[in-house]
């Protein structure tokens, strides 16, 4: 049993959803606001973003696509354009009827999704063949009608990105499609140390208005599934319903073929669900605001702040995010706080260690301290934030494999998830009224298809039909 120093932090094991808001909130990452479901994202929250922010948009310019900005207000006849997009926000679509004192001629949506904002756009711009691709990204903020809310997982304004790109021909799309699953699944994998499943999504559970939905599921350490982001296929729908045409090589009016990408703050939640102890926040390294606190030890005594200042600033000449903590807090309360705040190492240094050219690392994810010399710190914290990335996603991966189980019926898969939780892959016959049953009876929606087929044939749970299409169920966050 680990020894639990943060009392406000409920057990993550006896109570995960009071855990999760007791972390949220004593590691200031958010706090609420006078609007149910808008929250205020702190400055160690939202650096967070910002870090994961910088990585990803640094991915999106290296494979060609450029930033925007579109309007947050969408004109409703703009909306009403694709039958299915609108059919699918509308419940959650927010209005501003009035500007000023003046009641408006016609009602804005504020953007729950920006498909229609671009496609319009697209159609000013497009005319030739060579006009295309458009490789369009936009960092914005959203607003959807959410009737229940919670930190990072579900607010009704939440901060992403939303990619938009244009193609000449459907394969083109497509590629782009994977590639951006790709991407997407690389960053939760290389950067946040949270392991995936790449997969389709069904019929229906892709994105209204989407021929094809492919998402990255994440298992959280409860057992359950977060869709961390998604690549979508639109083919020309939205190309035909908005009049966007061009001209292609044999001089020809042809329809472009669309995608559409996102991911948002959500992933900061992931990334809580996945890491954290019943100590506060474990962050990956490689989006940790700092990646390395200095705490002076005896700091009173002669020559330690100064030694301790040298060291972080060689750390910060060397490239890391490093704090020092020079207040009049005990040492017990400093160790004890950035360990709640997930800091991936603790540095620290005293008159016995400055005797010894020495100082002390201690790791946030296993609790390991190691005496390093003074002369090897650079090269040790490199090499030791490494090690943490690569701990924490084996212990997610960890959790991911022990708690994907395979059935063959539906009773299989009722039994697992009452009992066990976690992922039931099993077959599919693709009938929706076998995806609704599984809903209804074992309670765990269709997450995805995933991209590794078998290949085997077995047959469907629910209707007993001879089927080869692996599918993995679960419970949803």
């Amino acid at each position: 049993m680990e020894k639990k120093q943060v009392e406000a932090i409920t057990a993550r094991d006896v109570d995960f959803a009071q855990w999760f808001t007791d972390v949220v909130k004593k590691a200031e990452l958010i706090d609420y606001s006078s609007v149910k479901g808008m929250f205020i994202l702190r400055p160690y929250g939202y650096a967070i973003w910002e870090n994961m922010q910088a990585v990803l948009d640094a991915e999106f310019k290296k494979l060609g696509h450029e930033n925007v900005y579109m309007p947050m207000l969408i004109p409703e006849s703009l909306l009403q354009k694709e039958k299915d997009h609108v059919e699918g926000f509308a419940p959650e679509c927010a209005w501003v009827t009035y500007g000023g004192s003046e009641k408006l001629e016609e009602r804005l949506c504020i953007r729950p999704t920006s498909e229609t904002l671009f496609c319009e756009h697209y159609a000013n711009i497009i005319h030739s063949y060579r006009d295309l691709p458009k490789l369009y990204n936009q960092w914005c903020s959203v607003l959807r009608w959410e009737k229940t809310s919670r930190p990072f997982l579900r607010h009704r304004e939440f901060l992403w990105q939303e990619g938009h790109t244009m193609h000449a021909t459907a394969e083109e799309a497509m590629e782009e499609t994977v590639r951006m699953l790709n991407c997407y699944a690389d960053f939760c994998e290389n950067v946040l140390a949270m392991p995936v499943v790449r997969g389709v999504k069904t019929e229906k559970e892709k994105f209204k208005g989407a021929e094809k939905t492919y998402t990255v599921e994440c298992m959280m350490h409860d057992k359950k599934a977060l869709q961390a982001g998604t690549s979508h296929y639109f083919g020309d729908g939205f190309a035909k319903a908005f009049g966007i045409t061009f001209t292609d090589k044999n001089n020809q009016q042809a329809y472009p073929h669309q995608t559409s990408w996102g991911v948002s703050t959500r992933l900061i939640g992931g990334i809580i669900m996945t890491h954290g102890d019943d100590n506060g926040l474990i962050l990956p390294p490689r989006i940790a605001p700092t990646q390395v606190m200095v705490i002076p030890v005896a700091q009173h005594k002669s020559g330690v702040l100064e030694a301790a200042g040298a060291l972080r600033s060689r750390l910060a000449n060397a490239g890391f995010r490093v704090k020092m903590d020079e207040s009049e807090q005990s040492f017990g309360w400093k160790a004890a706080e950035y360990e709640m705040r997930g800091v991936p190492l603790r540095l620290e240094i005293g008159p016995k260690d400055m005797e010894k050219g020495q100082c002390c690392i201690a790791r946030r994810d296993t609790g390991e301290k190691t005496f390093v010399p003074l002369d090897q710190v650079e090269e040790t914290v490199g090499r030791l934030l490494d090690e943490v990335h690569q701990n924490m996603y084996d212990r997610a991966k960890q959790n991911l494999e022990d708690n994907t189980y395979e059935a063959q019926t539906l009773e299989e898969v009722k039994t697992i998830v009452n009992s066990k939780g976690g992922f039931v892959k099993t077959k599919w016959c693709g009938e929706l009224a076998c995806e609704l049953k599984m809903k209804e009876e074992a309670g765990v929606s269709s997450r995805c298809m995933p991209l590794s087929q078998s290949g085997t044939e077995g047959v469907c749970p629910v209707c007993g039909k001879p089927c080869t299409t692996d599918i993995y169920w679960g419970v949803a966050y």
